[in-house]
């Protein structure tokens, strides 16, 4: 896969979703759980999405259960768990594998270009983020110890490089 624009990926309520139609938006990509430490980060999560969604910026989240069992339920399961309990507005997706024999090519991308602490490519647990500029291009890898409040001064330097 040599573009993420080329690269269809199929939305928690079932359709799929081209990624080419978020072209020329800055994309905070996260893989997600419902039971995991770091799930209160739907909440910052949400809270940059509409800080900046009007500005040309989107977060996609994608639920993942390879870690720790963290996220068992079905996508509607988790569907209802981020409405109900974060009020999660941005784009939510089908739960995908992130690493192993089926990782989504979304990941086996990011992975590729954005590799992680002494080039090891794996996602090493939930809420591993990566942020991808408006060409498509990942920008950066950040861990998920990483408060989403914190990714806010890149997200606004990328937003500006095309205001």
């Amino acid at each position: 896969m040599s573009k993420i624009y080329d690269i269809t990926c199929q939305r928690i309520s079932g359709e799929d979703q081209s990624l080419s139609t978020l072209k020329d938006k800055v994309l905070l990509i996260v893989n997600t759980a419902s039971k995991c430490g770091f799930t209160p980060q739907f909440e910052g999560l949400e809270a940059l999405y509409k800080q900046y969604q009007t500005q040309g910026f989107e977060v996609l989240g994608f639920p993942c259960n390879q870690f720790g069992s963290q996220d068992p339920g079905s996508n509607d399961d988790i569907f209802d768990f981020c409405q109900t309990n974060y009020s999660v507005s941005f784009p939510m997706f089908a739960k995908i594998d992130v690493n192993g024999p089926n990782t989504h090519p979304l990941y086996q991308y990011l992975k590729n270009q954005a590799p992680g602490l002494m080039g090891s490519e794996a996602i090493k647990w939930n809420f591993t983020k990566f942020l991808v500029d408006q060409s498509g291009q990942v920008q950066d890898r950040f861990a998920p110890t990483t408060k989403p409040e914190d990714i806010a001064p890149t997200i606004e330097k990328l937003l500006k490089t095309t205001a």
